[in-house]
């Protein structure tokens, strides 16, 4: 047999760092001749059962020849990978390729046996789970499709880790041995499988990370000043419910503790071995962070907090020493959050967690936020607490090298004491994943994101993404769609948080206002419309008008059922002296909560000018009990507690262009949760053929040899489309009037003669298409006209089609774009997408409401549907069109590039008369195989 560098290279790309069931972290890589000290010491850590349920035999130790065996593998029919905690080996997984009878074999016999074996102090984290969905990657990239398993009965984890993957199983029982076969391709189940243990375990890591029951600040200061010191104190002041621990080098040996008793030592490994330190909150120069890193790992700390500058925002250098954070890190089991993070905090009463720089701890309350930014973190944290809001916990990433929005997302999923999230995000790591995460936890709680950074065209520094080629606008068109509430200030992030923690969701767009003030009442009815919301005629209640004024006719607004929401606009009112004056803050604020307590299925915001005392007596009560409880499916709507308090807080706003911002994002977030309840299908076609276009494509990809790919001639792009049911209008060049004579011949009178040079391709005003040719006398006057007004036959390169029944012409695009994915897109060809940019956009696969809404999306829809009396065209024909693209993108991830152009939409059917397709080399897909964690 092949030795491995003559078979295949070392496969580094199998190389991945995994988060673990208990949130830990460990690191899957090929085992090589190079890991025998390893497999034996890893070995003698087994337990005899387990040895015996690996052999079916007593096996106390590995003979040579079994070490030989165990670390030689060819990388393509016999595979050993194994799972590292410090450069240790804690688990390995084998497979070796096998033949109908069970002997080993070579390619291409497609089945393998697999087996796994796990160190008996590590197993219930979902180590073999993990090894699972990766060693069924690397078979499946083998050619492998199927995997054969033998398990003692005994064996009832091993049996139970096959079960529950979610493949498709044959399960038989033979001379005291269960075999067990399943295929290798992803199913609905086992990805359904995949994605729930990704979101138990992320959570974990990060909960880990939030909720600890100690914490070491490694850096505190000999004397009050200095991060570290600020930091500890903060801790203490905030009341860490767990113990603290200070340290530093430079600490005297006979310094016990500093002040308010925190022990102090000179090294995290001086803390007792009995007390577990389970955060680490580093505070000290770059230089010195590996050595504190290295101490954390080998005393056992779970995670790490860097506050530490120095890194990628510094330059090329400091990214280098932020990977080689990463990586040491990682390969202790921890995650990090950082480095120069702001730091985190968690205001449960069972935690109380103020490890961060803020200069005060934030009350408690049901807001989760998340900064990439230090500063922008200490803007939000003020502007919250000023507003009156709580929050529930608070990330400052900084360069987020490891933890990011993703994994807060996954913690907050389920998290009751989160009912919405906020995110400041300057870049997002894996966007694709992102959208998915932000859908499923949209569908239980709002997510709502400012993006910074948006405009530059090029990630911030110290973040290690690729930047998107799509515009801004078409990002922004994909969060939405995926159900994020995505705003443009930091000032409209805490706006909409304000609305969205303390009220329940509208049913719909009616807007009720009603106030002490006219002008006030008109400018909110303004506002509303410019929202797309629809205001109701405003109700003015005079100046004059009293708490109780206020209490009546909020209370009956609210019981009205002509209304969704209320904005109650008030302003200083008249006193009986006629002179203006400020009202009791407190009376009104009682009226208008316990008005609101009547009938809470309704939001209510209030718009005030000049009436400091009332925003502040409405952000006083705020609700400290949880509001709901997640669950996996969506909530009914709207989202409201069945009984709720009094004290619920209502949001103030000091202009009525907020209030309706606010609300217009609440209103169409409710309209995506009851969409998201269903919604749609990816439609399953007939005629489609898969596997045949997969062999195309790889034959075209190896034949052109050209690692950034290539685009695809005329006759091949047509001949993939067909595959998908597309079919593509036939061409065919008249390089002279002669061919386009024979053209014509061919395809039958009228045609078409048009020129296909980019400077006057798909432009008929420029007068570079002649339609109805009805004969031959006609075309080649078409012709002679062409070549005489816009140049040689050679460059115009002209060409001849068949007509096509009348209709609107469209424009269909697919792209992988190197950070959002795989969108597709949809316009009107012409000026109204390519200069006025009425293009709409979904994220592939699309569904067929999807595909229903994406051509409903653009401004010029009207004319597909019979604007002002014109016939309405075929659009089943076109979201079905859509929907086979979508396939042909989402199953073959070398197409990265597919243009219909033009798509001519008649009352009957449609015609695709022009496309080109590129394809590249499959880029790399962080969203689909095995868990991983990025790599940075």
């Amino acid at each position: 047999m092949q030795n491995a560098s003559e078979r295949a290279d070392y496969p580094a790309h199998w190389e991945a760092d995994i988060v673990l069931r208990d949130g830990g972290t460990a690191r899957i890589r090929p085992i090589t001749a190079a890991d025998a000290d390893r497999l034996v010491s890893f070995y003698e850590q087994v337990s005899d059962e387990s040895k015996y349920y690996r052999f079916f035999a007593p096996y106390p130790r590995l003979s040579a020849k079994d070490v030989h065996r165990f670390t030689h593998h060819d990388f393509v029919d016999r595979v050993g990978l194994a799972v590292t905690i410090g450069g240790e080996f804690i688990a390995t997984v084998r497979y070796d390729r096998i033949d109908a009878t069970g002997r080993a074999a070579s390619a291409p016999a497609d089945e393998a046996e697999v087996a796994f074996l796990v160190q008996d102090a590590h197993q219930g984290r979902g180590v073999a789970s993990a090894l699972l969905e990766h060693i069924a990657a690397v078979a499946r990239e083998r050619s492998i499709r199927r995997f054969a398993a033998e398990v003692l009965p005994a064996n009832n984890k091993m049996i139970k880790v096959f079960r529950d993957a979610g493949y498709e199983q044959k399960r038989t029982f033979e001379d005291g041995v269960v075999r067990l076969e399943f295929d290798l391709e992803p199913t609905d189940e086992s990805l359904a499988v995949q994605r729930a243990r990704e979101q138990r375990a992320e959570a974990r890591s990060a909960q880990r990370l939030l909720a600890p029951g100690s914490v070491a600040v490694i850096g505190v200061g000999r004397s009050p000043g200095g991060v570290g010191r600020a930091v500890l104190q903060n801790l203490v002041t905030c009341g860490f419910t767990g113990r603290l621990y200070a340290v530093n080098a430079a600490f005297a040996e006979d310094q016990a503790a500093l002040e308010g008793g925190v022990p102090a030592h000179r090294s995290v490994a001086e803390i007792a071995s009995d007390e577990p330190v389970d955060l680490a909150i580093v505070a000290v120069p770059a230089a010195r962070v590996p050595e504190a890193v290295a101490a954390c790992g080998e005393r056992g700390v779970r995670g790490l907090v860097v506050l530490s500058a120095g890194y990628a925002e510094s330059g090329p250098e400091g990214l280098v020493r932020q990977r080689e954070l990463v990586r040491q890190a990682r390969s202790y089991g921890m995650r990090l959050i950082g480095p120069n993070a702001f730091g985190i905090i968690n205001t449960s009463p069972d935690v109380r967690l103020g490890a961060s720089l803020a200069p005060a701890m934030p009350r408690a309350g049901r807001i989760g936020l998340f900064t990439q930014s230090g500063a922008i973190g200490i803007a939000l944290l003020a502007g919250l607490t000023r507003r009156g809001a709580g929050l529930s916990t608070f990330v400052s990433a900084g360069n987020r090298a490891d933890v990011s929005g993703n994994d807060l997302l996954q913690y907050w999923y389920d998290d009751p004491d989160t009912d919405v999230a906020l995110m400041y995000l300057e870049s997002i790591g894996n966007p694709r994943k992102f959208t998915r995460l932000a859908r499923r936890t949209g569908t239980v709680k709002p997510v709502v994101v400012v993006q910074g950074a948006r405009h530059s065209g090029a990630a911030p520094t110290g973040h290690a993404v690729q930047a998107t080629r799509i515009p801004h606008e078409t990002v922004s068109a994909l969060l939405r769609q995926a159900g994020v509430i995505r705003v443009d200030t930091v000032t409209e992030l805490v706006d909409a948080g304000l609305l969205l923690a303390g009220q329940p969701l509208p049913a719909g767009p009616r807007i009720a206002i009603l106030g002490n003030s006219e002008s006030l009442g008109l400018l909110t009815y303004d506002a509303c419309l410019a929202q797309g919301l629809r205001p109701l005629q405003p109700r003015d209640l005079t100046t004059a008008a009293t708490p109780d004024d206020f209490r009546a006719a909020l209370t009956a607004t609210l019981a009205d059922g002509a209304c969704d929401a209320v904005v109650v606009t008030a302003i200083p009112w008249v006193k009986e002296s006629g002179t203006m004056g400020t009202p009791e803050g407190e009376a009104l604020a009682t009226a208008l909560r316990e008005a609101a307590a009547i009938a809470p299925a309704k939001p209510v915001a209030v718009v005030q000018v000049e009436l400091g005392s009332l925003a502040e007596a409405l952000s006083a009560a705020t609700r400290t009990g949880p509001r709901r409880v997640p669950h996996p499916e969506p909530d009914p709507l709207p989202a409201t507690p069945a009984e709720p308090l009094p004290g619920t807080a209502i949001p103030t706003y000091p202009a009525a262009e907020r209030a309706a911002r606010a609300l217009g994002e609440a209103v169409k977030y409710a309209q995506w949760r009851r969409e998201a309840a269903d919604p749609g299908k990816v439609p399953e076609f007939d005629d489609i053929d898969e596997k045949g276009a997969a062999d195309r494509i790889t034959a075209l990809l190896e034949a052109a040899g050209h690692p950034r790919g290539l685009e695809l001639a005329h006759a091949d792009a047509h001949d993939l489309l067909k595959r998908y049911g597309i079919d593509v209008h036939p061409t065919y060049p008249a390089p002279d009037p002669d061919e386009a004579v024979r053209a014509a011949d061919a395809l039958g009178y009228p045609v078409a003669l048009k020129t296909t040079a980019p400077h006057l391709r798909h432009r008929a005003d420029l007068g570079g298409v002649r339609l109805d040719l009805a004969n031959e006398e006609q075309l080649r006057a078409a012709y002679g006209e062409l070549t005489e007004t816009f140049g040689k036959p050679e460059e115009l390169r002209p060409v001849v089609q068949a007509m096509v029944p009348r209709g609107v012409d469209t424009v269909v695009r697919s792209v992988i774009d190197p950070a959002a994915g795989a969108v597709l897109s949809f316009g009107l060809a012409g000026a109204p997408s390519e200069l006025l940019g009425d293009t709409a956009h979904r994220l592939v696969p699309a569904t067929d409401r999807d595909a229903a809404s994406l051509i409903r999306a653009i401004r010029t829809a009207p004319l597909l549907f019979g604007w002002r009396g014109s016939a309405p065209v075929d659009t089943r024909a076109l979201e079905e069109l859509l929907l086979r693209v979508s396939r042909l993108v989402d199953d073959h991830p070398e197409v990265v590039a597919v243009a219909l152009e033009p798509v001519i939409v008649a009352q009957q059917g449609l015609s695709v008369l022009s496309a080109s397709v590129r394809l590249a080399p499959p880029p790399a897909r962080t969203d689909v195989g095995p868990r991983t964690l990025p790599t940075y």
